[in-house]
């Protein structure tokens, strides 16, 4: 397993996370457990889960299967989205922050959160965007988790260019604790983040952790044009992705030309799209989400491919720097 410090940090965190978000739904308890201990086996330290995920049974599944191996694990969560219906139950504000450090502390039955993340900024959200938390109030209340001894490091996801700028400028204004982390879509497919997002992030030193590295499932070499999918894929469940949808035509098209690459270098495409996001220097961590085994061992075997100078020209013809639309952005 290779590792690499996540930002300015001195935490060292394995290239491949595994990432839970479907513990609590297409992989059941038990099979959760063994993709754990299958990953941290393998030297995967890295455990990112959320407490939306399926309203906290992901951290549940996730404290069950970290019972006895806690130490070594760097454990990440994340608060913000909306879990339940009351108006206090989501956002960035102090009032949620500290009950969902709490509530996360409990599913997970641990004393510490390594990772503790902001989902997404308040403007995602209708009802917050006309009332945003000021950046000052979510500050001090994750540095007043820190200094508890509740949360070690803190970070965000999905926060563009700018949000990272202030949240910088306004941590070292006042004195609090810094975000080290952003986690964000990145992939062969949806290059939008090198445009501003990553450029800040070597700026400031703040570490990237990938989510969707197969964006959504469209690089895992089960989809082709004018084909049924798979009965049990993403989908064929409509989750997170449609073969109908308004992008597919121009996927359909990369992936037409993306296959006879991965062929060239006799690799599952998935492998060549694992091994193209940790193939960019920007790129501390790539989270993995497999719900099978065979899922996990593939991801595992990306770590193994180098990929050449010539390859990622050919990858940047098919899809340029830069292209995607920013949708996980406002």
């Amino acid at each position: 397993m290779d590792y690499k410090v996540l930002g300015r940090t001195g935490l060292r965190v394995s290239r491949i996370a595994l990432g839970t978000m479907n513990f609590g739904d297409s992989v059941d308890e038990q099979q959760g457990i063994r993709l754990l201990d299958r990953a941290v086996d393998a030297g995967v330290n890295f455990i990112d889960t959320a407490d939306v995920y399926w309203k906290g049974r992901s951290e549940e599944i996730v404290g069950k299967a970290i019972k006895g191996k806690r130490d070594p694990l760097v454990i990440a969560t994340k608060c913000w989205a909306p879990f339940g219906d009351k108006p206090t139950e989501f956002g960035s504000t102090r009032f949620h922050i500290m009950n969902a450090a709490e509530s996360a502390l409990k599913r997970l039955g641990i004393d510490h959160i390594d990772l503790f993340i902001m989902h997404r900024p308040d403007s995602v959200h209708p009802d917050l965007k006309d009332n945003e938390t000021p950046t000052e109030e979510t500050l001090r209340a994750l540095t007043d988790l820190v200094r508890q001894g509740k949360v070690r490091y803190i970070g965000t996801s999905c926060y563009n260019d700018w949000r990272l700028v202030e949240a910088q400028l306004t941590s070292r204004l006042y004195n609090l604790e810094q975000y080290c982390s952003d986690q964000l879509n990145y992939s062969i497919l949806n290059r939008f983040s090198e445009k501003q997002v990553l450029k800040v992030a070597r700026r400031y030193g703040i570490g990237i952790t990938v989510f969707s590295p197969l964006q959504y499932g469209w690089l895992s070499g089960k989809y082709h044009r004018g084909q049924e999918p798979p009965t049990d894929s993403r989908a064929a469940r409509n989750f997170k992705m449609r073969l109908d949808s308004p992008d597919a035509d121009a996927n359909f098209t990369a992936l037409e030309k993306l296959e006879p690459l991965a062929g060239k270098l006799d690799l599952p495409l998935a492998r060549l799209a694992l091994a193209w996001v940790l193939r960019n220097p920007d790129i501390t961590s790539v989270i993995c989400g497999p719900r099978t085994m065979e899922q996990l061992d593939d991801n595992l075997a990306s770590l193994e491919v180098r990929l050449d100078d010539e390859t990622m020209s050919a990858v940047d013809e098919i899809i340029p720097s830069g292209f995607g639309a920013g949708q996980d952005y406002a």
